[in-house]
């Protein structure tokens, strides 16, 4: 693959816009943005690249074939003539994610089986034997994507989702994907400028990603595994010469990046994530109840999730929104608020009013990030 080809990069809803921005930036071409995903022309330097230095990327993606089948039988035949041999040696193990929607196949795993005896058969009648499915670390990672009888087939470079950063050890309650959290930051423009703040940081990942933003440190540094490490044209001195190329720009200078919770059990498993990630000398968390805090700058960035199904009455949900909004007004006048939920009836029980809201999707639930700017006195109420 040292040919440039179309390439799919897979994202979040909302997202699309900062990750085609991302993929620009490291030198792909012909860059279209489609509903979660972004395609762009590049070769196997830029596939390496776009896995290890694309913080809102889940998966990059290399289709290969796509075909319509008229049923299921269909879609085995056609999968079953593919020269999977180009891929794959009969020793090696595979693995299938899937996206299907509105197809022949009612039940989405029985498809992904057809796709495996598919595979399997393929094998045995030329080889003689057959590859072994590994879930936890195959060697090739095959993506299926079927909707309304359409079928592309693509390998996934990256093997497990891209948000698994590997500095995470742990996670409390309802944890944000760190895909997410990067992309939360980088909507709101902050690169480093002034102080960050998370007044509710649970185990750390805001802080972190915001860290490895301001400091330009990759969001693939820590993960010691991708896809495409695993394939037959693997080129280990392309990829070493890629994160050489990227680890260049790390920034060793960042400003203060600051974490509170109101658990202390939550507060010291956001410590140990930041040693994973080797930043426990640029951020600081500490156990705080938010309503009671005071700022030690007079200005900063706040990004926060604060919790929206915490198993409370309705009233009582709204209460506890209407409390953040009034320790904002009274605490952090100067600073610039991003709150992210998927309350929307809760964020309107804040008493503020938002500046900008951007739909995005927390998994399946509809989700806002709303911009506040706390301007001192009256000025608030001019905006």
């Amino acid at each position: 693959m040292n040919k440039s080809t179309t390439i799919t990069a897979k994202t979040l809803a909302g997202m699309e816009e900062i990750l085609a921005k991302e993929l620009q930036e490291i030198g792909a071409q012909s860059v279209t943005k489609g509903n979660r995903m972004v395609k762009f022309q590049g070769d196997k330097k830029l596939t390496y690249k776009a896995n290890y230095q694309c913080r809102t990327a889940l998966r990059i993606l290399l289709p290969f074939n796509e075909f319509r089948i008229k049923n299921q039988d269909d879609f085995y035949k056609k999968a079953r003539a593919i020269p999977w041999e180009k891929y794959l040696k009969a020793d090696a193990t595979f693995s299938i994610t899937k996206v299907i929607k509105n197809s022949v196949f009612t039940n989405s795993q029985y498809a992904v089986l057809r796709l495996k005896d598919a595979i399997a058969d393929r094998f045995r009648e030329k080889a003689g034997k057959r590859p072994s499915v590994d879930l936890d670390d195959p060697n090739l990672s095959i993506n299926l994507h079927m909707v309304n009888n359409d079928v592309t087939l693509s390998l996934d470079s990256s093997g497990a989702s891209l948000h698994k950063r590997g500095y995470r050890s742990a996670t409390g309650p309802a944890p944000l994907n760190e895909v997410l959290a990067a992309g939360l930051i980088l909507l709101t423009g902050w690169s480093g400028e002034t102080d960050f703040y998370d007044p509710m940081c649970g185990s750390g990942t805001l802080p972190i990603e915001a860290a490895m933003i301001a400091r330009n440190i990759p969001p693939g540094y820590y993960r010691q595994n991708f896809g495409f490490r695993h394939w037959q044209d693997f080129d280990p001195k392309l990829w070493q010469e890629v994160k050489k190329e990227a680890d260049a720009h790390i920034n060793r200078q960042a400003p203060s990046i600051t974490g509170f919770d109101i658990s202390n059990k939550l507060v010291q498993i956001a410590r140990q994530n930041i040693r994973n990630a080797g930043l426990q000398n640029k951020i600081s968390v500490f156990k705080k109840d938010f309503f009671k805090l005071q700022p030690a700058s007079e200005q900063g960035i706040i990004v926060m999730n604060p919790p929206y199904d915490m198993r409370l009455k309705e009233e009582d949900t709204k209460q506890f929104y209407r409390t953040i909004g009034d320790t904002l007004k009274n605490s952090f006048k100067g600073f610039t608020a991003y709150i992210f939920s998927g309350n929307l009836d809760a964020l309107k029980s804040l008493g503020l009013r938002p500046s900008r809201r951007i739909v995005l999707y927390n998994g399946p639930i509809e989700s806002r990030l709303a911009r506040y700017d706390l301007y001192e006195g009256s000025k608030r109420k001019k905006s």
